[in-house]
């Protein structure tokens, strides 16, 4: 016989014994591993596969049941014996839900016709074009009474995917039993998933608490993902279009909720900022990988996922430190998240194919995930549980206070004049004094200046005046802090008192700006100012990034006549800016423009 060119014999010699089937199938049988063949290319039809059978390229497969992650399309030849002496309808379900299509060909073993197709299941298909309205792939397959059907069966994962070419018998009235009960375990699961939500959810909007917004959204997209992933949605939402990326963009934002949830809950970023970065960058990974899913990069897709679930783990560890830190509600939220992770690995355990599918292990996962629901849940109740304690103590110290301050009151009341007086002498000094140095502020520098000025002035005496800066202190703050900032600042007015005399007057009169009046003549002044100019470069300040050293640009002006000191200051400042100017770190004279020139 001639198929598409190529010969094969009309009765081939098939390698295995058909399996015995009767009208009373209860889904405890399984065909399709003892003759597997892989083609890498995913391009095969059936004439490839009938020649690659004859040539001995299928062969038993080696695993529990499981081909693992790998590219390309699997075929899988099998007969079924019908022993009764009534025709018998089967159907033939696929095990698994992680597949893009499958193609099923059947002849009756014996006969001289060629195979034809019974069976072309896709996920891009309308959902009402199943021959069995089921969850996962299910075909039909009628066998005459004491006849044999051979089967070719092709599975199609789509460009990389687990496949398991294990197929489940059953009679279809078993099935259907079979297929209720499973959707009676889901909806439960759903069920639970949606009452969490929407409580966390009220709660949330009751006491404005990020945290129950997050559990909520995570409860929610937990619907989102079994959903997807086990075929529901297809089958009772999306019944038309759909799309293999659905099920992986489900799973992104179940995970994404997860990791958003877990940062906030505990508190990450506050106590574990290490830590908290290793979660960001996974949330970064699961943003790639829905960008995979929207550009159709389905290989990609699959390997951000796997490198997502093998993160995954990585969030209990985490949660033990929190635990050990002293937040027991992180002790649960441990225990919730390694039972998702155990469901998760048991998952992973059999698309390998190191553990035999069976329906425990399918639904072990969204079960394992409701488990860390609830325990996620007790979690957050011993929180609040935590939180209303330290409400309750604080309440009961606050009425502890009063009943002292009941008693202490006349003492208080006694004292109070003293403390005043007090008070009033401190406000006065503070009035007078830079908080941050200590030395004189704007105002009490021009108070006491002028009466010197007028001393100065009355004697003959002479003055000179040094208006300083710190030299690019902006940048200062801006590389190492403000905290650092302020210690330069302490750390020059203390450099300047060393020079400052009985008689003289030094204040702080803006932000990095000092001056200081000095009963001096010009030589004098000049000479003061280079001392001070030299020692504050020798100031050194420790920091995280290493000493810091900085330089000051000084003006200096001398009393020639000048009414008072703010016109004295602005010679000064004149100085200060042509120091400036010309590169600073230096001192400067201040020079009379002539204005006659």
């Amino acid at each position: 016989m001639f198929i598409c060119g190529v010969f094969f014999p009309q009765n081939p010699v098939w390698a295995h014994t058909p399996l015995d089937v009767t009208a009373n199938e209860a889904g405890d049988k399984f065909t399709g591993l003892h003759a597997i063949w892989h083609d890498e290319h995913g391009e095969s039809g059936l004439t490839q596969a009938l020649q690659a059978y004859e040539l001995g390229e299928f062969h038993t497969l080696e695993t529990a049941g499981s081909t693992g992650l790998q590219a390309g399309v699997f075929w899988s030849h099998f007969s079924l014996h019908n022993r009764d002496s009534q025709p018998v309808t089967l159907h033939i379900e696929y095990v698994d839900h992680q597949l893009v299509g499958l193609q099923a060909f059947s002849r009756e073993k014996g006969s001289s016709e060629a195979f034809r197709e019974i069976s072309n299941l896709s996920i891009y298909q309308p959902f009402d074009r199943r021959q069995v309205a089921h969850n996962r792939f299910v075909f039909p397959l009628t066998i005459a009474p004491g006849a044999a059907e051979a089967l070719m069966v092709k599975f199609d994962p789509g460009e990389l995917g687990v496949v398991f070419p294990s197929l489940r018998i059953w009679s279809p009235q078993p099935l259907q039993q079979n297929s209720k009960g499973e959707i009676s375990l889901m909806a439960f699961l759903f069920g639970g998933y949606f009452l969490m939500a929407i409580f966390a959810l009220v709660g949330a909007i009751a006491i404005n608490n990020k945290i129950l917004y997050f559990y909520s959204f995570y409860c929610a997209s937990k619907i989102l993902v079994w959903g997807t992933v086990l075929g529901y949605t297809h089958q009772y939402l999306m019944k038309g279009s759909f799309h293999w990326g659905y099920a992986t963009l489900s799973g992104a934002v179940a995970i994404m909720a997860g990791l958003f949830f877990a940062r906030t809950f505990l508190k990450t970023r506050r106590h574990t900022p290490k830590l908290d970065a290793l979660l960001q960058l996974m949330l970064l990974n699961v943003a790639f990988l829905v960008g995979c899913v929207l550009l159709d990069w389905k290989a990609l897709s699959q390997i951000s996922m796997i490198i997502a679930l093998l993160c995954y783990p990585l969030v209990v560890p985490i949660a033990l430190i929190r635990w050990r830190q002293g937040e027991n509600a992180a002790g649960v939220f441990a225990l919730g998240w390694a039972t998702l992770v155990l469901g998760l690995l048991a998952q992973a355990m059999r698309d390998l194919g190191y553990v035999v599918h069976n329906p425990v292990n399918y639904y072990w996962p969204p079960v394992a995930s409701f488990v860390e629901m609830l325990a996620i849940m007790v979690a957050i109740g011993l929180m609040v549980q935590r939180l209303r304690l330290q409400k309750d103590r604080a309440e009961k110290k606050y009425l502890q206070q009063l009943e002292i301050s009941k008693t202490d009151l006349e003492l208080l009341v006694q004292s109070r004049t003293r403390e005043l007086e007090a008070a009033k002498a401190r406000a006065e000094l503070e009035a007078r004094t830079d908080p941050l140095t200590g030395i004189h502020n704007r105002r009490s520098f021009f108070e006491e200046s002028n009466l010197l000025l007028k001393l100065v002035q009355r004697k003959g005496i002479p003055l000179g005046i040094l208006m300083l800066d710190i030299d690019r202190f902006k940048s200062i703050n801006d590389m190492h802090g403000h905290l650092i900032g302020d210690q330069a600042l302490c750390a020059t007015a203390r450099v300047i008192a060393q020079h400052v005399r009985e008689v003289d007057v030094f204040g702080r009169i803006g932000g990095e700006e000092f001056a200081l009046l000095v009963s001096a003549d010009g030589p004098g002044t000049l000479a003061i100012a280079r001392r001070i100019h030299r020692d504050i470069a020798k100031i050194m300040i420790k920091s995280a990034q290493g000493p810091v050293q900085f330089t000051a640009s000084i003006g200096v002006a001398q009393l020639q006549g000048e009414r008072d000191v703010l016109e004295l200051l602005q010679h000064a400042d004149s100085a200060l800016y042509r120091a400036k100017r010309a590169g600073r770190n230096r001192v400067l004279p201040y020079v009379t423009v002539d204005t006659d020139a």
